[in-house]
C-alpha cells in the first residue's frame, strides 16, 4: 500500500473507504494496516483525538464501516461497499441459520446467534454469559466469536464500560456486538451471493492487488481466508 501518514481519525476513515477494507495490525504485507500508517508514539496513550486505538471506538459506530474480527481472526475495518463480498466469500451463501441446519456450524455458534433474536446489542461479557460460557459450562467463547465474525455474522457495534452499583463507569471498554445483518440490512449483506465464493474471492484479491502494488495474486487470497 502506498505509504501514507494518518494523523486524524477522519483522514482513517477516508482511507478505510478508499482502500476498502484495511487490517488494524501490522501483517506479512508490508504497510497494509492502520498501525503500519500512523506513528507509534501516539498508540496507547488514551487521547481521543491523536491515538488509533481509541479512534476504532468511534469508527466502530460510523454508518458506512464495519469493524470486527475480520483478518485471520484479528480485527480490521470493513467499508460498506464492500461488506457484502466478505459476506459471500466467507458464508459461502450459507445464512446462518441454513449453515446450522446443514451441519456447518456449531451448537456453540447458534448459543451466541439466538441471543440476538431477543437484543440486538449485546456487551461481550454478558453475551459470554447468556450464552452458557462458564467454568462449569461451554467453553471455547473467544474462538467462538472471532469465528463468527470471520464469517460476518456479527460485527462489533461500538464499545462501553462496565457501571458500578452507583453508576459509574469502570475498567477496560468493552465492545458491543450485533448481527451485521442488523447495521447494513439483510439486502445489502447477501447481495454479492449472486457471485458465489469463488467470485466474490475474486473481487477482494483484485482490491488488495489494486491497493498494495507488487504482492502477488497467491499472498492476498492466502491473507484472505
Amino acid at each position: 500500500m502506498k505509504r501514507t501518514r494518518i494523523r486524524t481519525r477522519r483522514e482513517l476513515r477516508d482511507l478505510i473507504l478508499t482502500t476498502g477494507f484495511l487490517p488494524f495490525f501490522s501483517n506479512e504485507i508490508d504497510g497494509y494496516s492502520v498501525m503500519d500508517v500512523t506513528s507509534g508514539l501516539y498508540w496507547w496513550t488514551g487521547d481521543e483525538r491523536s491515538d488509533p486505538w481509541a479512534w476504532r471506538m468511534f469508527l466502530a459506530e460510523e454508518p458506512d464501516i464495519a469493524y470486527c474480527k475480520i483478518f485471520r481472526g484479528r480485527a480490521g475495518f470493513v467499508s460498506k461497499e464492500w461488506v457484502p463480498y466478505f459476506a459471500s466469500y466467507r458464508r459461502d451463501g450459507y445464512d446462518f441459520d441454513t449453515r446450522y441446519e446443514v451441519g456447518k456450524a456449531s451448537q456453540k455458534s447458534k448459543a451466541i446467534m439466538d441471543l440476538f433474536e431477543k437484543q440486538p446489542l449485546i456487551e461481550s461479557y454478558r453475551m459470554k454469559s447468556m450464552a452458557g460460557f462458564s467454568k462449569n459450562g461451554r467453553t471455547g467463547f473467544e474462538q467462538t466469536i472471532a469465528l463468527l465474525q470471520m464469517q460476518t455474522y456479527i460485527i462489533m457495534r461500538s464499545f462501553t464500560r462496565k457501571l458500578s452499583k452507583t453508576g459509574n463507569p469502570y475498567g477496560w471498554h468493552i465492545a458491543v456486538f450485533s448481527l451485521s445483518e442488523d447495521k447494513f440490512g439483510y439486502k445489502h449483506m447477501t447481495s454479492a451471493y449472486r457471485l458465489g465464493a469463488e467470485g466474490s474471492k475474486d473481487k477482494l484479491v483484485g482490491q488488495m492487488l489494486k491497493v498494495n502494488r507488487g504482492i502477488e495474486p497467491s499472498e492476498a487470497e492466502r491473507f484472505l481466508k
